[in-house]
């Protein structure tokens, strides 16, 4: 998973994206479906707002993010209201995006991993707060002294709380050999990704891990004598109704015509049309937005007490409550306008995704594409809770104010997190513009200056704000809301 986020809280980049709130109001939805669909197709606006800016149609942002095809889910009052694809599945055969279109789930896979999980702990075959180890038989984690002597548990590995290393996977291309799970948890070859091993000690705060979620993996097929996604799909997907998914990798040959094709940023194919994930549940799922309403219709119905086709409703709430900070098991919990939302993102080489199911009411929305600019997703969710009139995700305006180039330069430089030698950020000034280049996943992020200290970036609502000396130069910077991070070079 090569998706854009944040090392420390894991969803905030594509998640969080989507919690900005402003008194702007909204004009209300029609009740006519085919207006509501319009609306949302034409109303596409970002977390931040230029001010003077308006909205935008729905094909003419899929032209600008070079995304070949989007397709919508809305579940309003526990139904699937309205589904539908659009642009290509696959450009150079021609193939349309329809509602059964399959797309790569990427990190979304945790959530319905979750679930299984979950699943097994209601049956009495696993603990939630148990050492792994108890469950673990083909390979054991390998404890050492950054671990403190605190176990790790199923709990820690579905809420990143493992304190554990390997954030996400890239996957395999489809002439390359594949590793098994042991040789991924080891990072021994053929695995591209480096071992599964503690970086601090459990429980004291959220460390995304797609590592973490691969043990989960492992110990499903430990405790069950199953293949990981025949499990998942006689437990998990078929009792919900998910008939078109499957976490097979690599896909199944009767799948094939509904796959879609994968693409790079600038519209380009990947090679071989997609990447293998044996990595199945952290990043194997393929779905669709149709399917996964049915999930979170299930969820939905669940937390109130009037389903289990899954989990009873003991064990949906439980999978749904904070383990710590906003991460519960397998998903994320967000306040949104005053209502709380279960909701995880994804992205796999050539994908990207994001669900969210209101924890009351009903509501929810899913969004995948087939490319790897995944800034197309929060427009259309925002233009969702528009033409819906659902509260908490109004874009805030923001005026761009001009600054010296000295200003700009006193910016730069090398910015290591507070008690934390290991992370680091480096900014650069282009122009007008701040550069933000992440050490754990080389990406950059642009920002514009609001103040001579304070900055926003239009696609994600992460404001930075530097306190300066008394000679002008920057020293330190609070950034994603909530870190503090030191210069330590010019």
């Amino acid at each position: 998973m090569i998706m854009l986020k944040a090392h420390l809280f894991p969803a905030s980049l594509c998640i969080a994206v989507f919690c900005l709130q402003s008194c702007r109001p909204q004009p209300p939805a029609s009740a006519d479906l085919p207006s509501r669909i319009r609306q949302v197709e034409e109303n596409l606006v970002g977390a931040i707002r230029i001010e003077g800016q308006g909205t935008w149609k729905l094909e003419d942002r899929m032209s600008y993010y070079k995304v070949p095809g989007v397709s919508i889910a809305v579940i309003n009052d526990f139904k699937l209201e309205w589904a539908k694809g659009y642009g290509w599945a696959d450009t150079r055969d021609k193939r349309k995006v329809n509602t059964e279109t399959l797309f790569q789930a990427a990190s979304i896979s945790k959530s319905l991993n979750g679930v299984g999980l979950l699943k097994l702990a209601q049956g009495g075959k696993v603990d939630l707060n148990t050492d792994i180890n108890s469950y673990l038989t083909s390979w054991k984690f390998p404890y050492d002294s950054v671990s403190k002597s605190k176990k790790i548990t199923i709990s820690n590995l579905l809420s990143h709380t493992a304190g554990l290393s390997v954030h996400g996977f890239r996957g395999y291309a489809q002439d390359e050999p594949l590793p098994t799970v042991l040789q991924i948890l080891d990072g021994k070859a053929p695995a591209n990704s480096d071992p599964v091993r503690s970086r601090f000690e459990p429980g004291i705060r959220p460390e995304y891990s797609g590592g973490g979620t691969t043990i989960t993996q492992l110990i499903v097929t430990d405790i069950t004598h199953r293949p990981y996604d025949e499990f998942m799909d006689a437990t998990v997907l078929k009792p919900m109704g998910m008939e078109n998914s499957f976490f097979t990798q690599p896909p199944p040959e009767g799948k094939r015509g509904a796959l879609a094709t994968a693409y790079r940023e600038g519209g380009s194919e990947v090679i071989g049309k997609f990447h293998i994930y044996p990595e199945q549940a952290p990043a194997g799922l393929w779905t669709n937005p149709t399917d996964l309403s049915k999930y979170i219709i299930e969820t939905q119905l669940s937390l109130e007490g009037k389903s289990s086709k899954v989990l009873s409703q003991a064990f949906t709430k439980t999978r749904l409550t904070p383990f710590l900070d906003k991460v519960a098991l397998g998903v994320f919990i967000s306040d949104i306008g005053g209502e709380k939302y279960f909701e995880h993102s994804g992205g796999n080489e050539g994908f990207r995704c994001v669900y969210m199911g209101s924890m009351t009411g009903g509501r929810g929305v899913v969004v995948m594409v087939n490319s790897d600019n995944g800034m197309i997703l929060q427009e259309i969710v925002n233009s969702v809770f528009a033409a819906y009139g659902w509260e908490g995700l109004e874009p805030v305006t923001k005026k761009i104010v001009k600054l010296t180039p000295e200003q700009w330069k006193s910016l730069d430089g090398l910015y290591e997190r507070e008690g934390d030698k290991n992370v680091h950020l480096q900014f650069t000034s282009r122009g007008d513009k701040l550069i933000l280049r992440q050490d754990w996943d080389g990406r950059e992020i642009t920002f514009e200056a609001e103040s001579d200290v304070e900055f926003f970036c239009r696609d994600f609502p992460f404001p930075l704000k530097f306190t300066r000396n008394a000679e002008g130069k920057a020293t330190k910077v609070l950034a994603f809301g909530r870190d503090v991070w030191i210069k330590v070079k010019e």
